[in-house]
């Protein structure tokens, strides 16, 4: 299909060209990329609705959940749907300001995400560390206080990134090699000096992750410290499992977000489609299997989400009345 007549030269667009080097499969990688996407949207948007309809779930841990699963729909969401135009229908241009607007929301989300992982490891060590002051430390009004900080943050450190592109010359061609405008892509088709606005991201990427990794660290080291002070072999394994879909996310999302970074600024012996393939399923892959994950390891999640199934899937009754 034509790409609505438009040119790589057109100054008010830009072109995203899908994976660079497959474009013939783009109609067979576009079956995954679907499933992926559809399956992510189906968990989280479960989790909420039983956890938003079931009263005994509205506790802290519960409303840290339904804020990991908003992120994971909202960073999906952000640049999926034009993946996927591009796949299949070959709508390949996109604004300057759809750009950086698609930028902004895609990196601001993702940053959530990371304040999410950091408040529930943190709410992970006052469960074990002081589960007697867990109901008094940790409210909901309190973790609804926590998210609102996280998403400030993000916003705050994440929006210098279309600002200062947005004041940057953009060269003839104006052809970004992926599936979404990622912000040094979109910065390596300045005609600038793009210094300012390379460094500031790949600092940002470092103090926001590195932050982050700090504090999930020092939260898992006490936790470690207090579980190992345990004598009771029992309570010290049901302490561990509280954890272990956490470090499942955490597993997911850091060393692979860290890998895709590094690789992308620095691994020029990387082929590209390689490069953009392994940044697609760094946001692709954690969002659909955390509500899985979740859902399997917390029991009562995982009751309700039972509960509600059968529900569903159960035959009504019907009255037969006689004649």
């Amino acid at each position: 299909m034509a790409d609505l007549n438009f040119t790589p030269y057109d100054s008010s667009i830009f072109i995203l060209t899908g994976i660079p080097g497959l474009e013939a499969d783009h109609i067979w990688i576009s079956i995954p990329f679907a499933m992926i996407y559809m399956m992510c949207l189906l968990a989280n948007i479960t989790v909420l609705f039983v956890i938003g309809k079931e009263q005994t779930l509205h506790k802290p841990m519960y409303l840290l959940l339904c804020m990991l699963a908003l992120s994971d729909i909202t960073t999906a969401t952000s640049f999926v749907p034009k993946a996927l135009s591009i796949f299949w229908f070959n709508l390949k241009s996109i604004t300057v300001k759809g750009c950086l607007t698609q930028m902004f929301f895609f990196h601001a989300f993702s940053t959530m995400h990371s304040a999410v992982l950091v408040t529930m490891a943190f709410d992970r060590y006052v469960a074990i560390c002081n589960p007697l002051r867990y109901a008094t430390i940790l409210t909901n009004a309190r973790i609804a206080k926590l998210g609102l900080v996280g998403f400030i943050r993000a916003v705050l450190f994440i929006l210098p990134f279309p600002l200062l592109l947005s004041r940057q010359p953009f060269c003839a061609n104006r052809i970004i090699p992926h599936t979404y405008c990622d912000h040094i892509a979109v910065a390596k088709m300045s005609c600038g000096d793009i210094t300012v606005s390379s460094v500031y991201g790949l600092v940002m990427a470092f103090v926001l992750i590195g932050c982050d990794l700090t504090l999930i660290s020092l939260s898992y080291g006490l936790i470690i410290r207090t579980v190992l002070r345990i004598s009771s072999q029992e309570a010290n394994q049901k302490a561990l499992n509280t954890c272990t879909a956490h470090i499942c996310a955490l597993l997911m999302a850091y060393p692979v977000g860290l890998l895709s970074t590094l690789s992308h600024r620095f691994g020029q012996g990387i082929p590209q489609h390689v490069h953009i393939i392994l940044s697609n399923l760094h946001y692709l892959i954690p969002p659909m299997l955390n509500p899985i994950i979740y859902g399997v390891k917390t029991k009562d999640l995982r009751e309700k989400l039972v509960k509600n199934i059968c529900r569903i899937h159960s035959p009504r009754d019907v009255d037969f009345k006689p004649a």
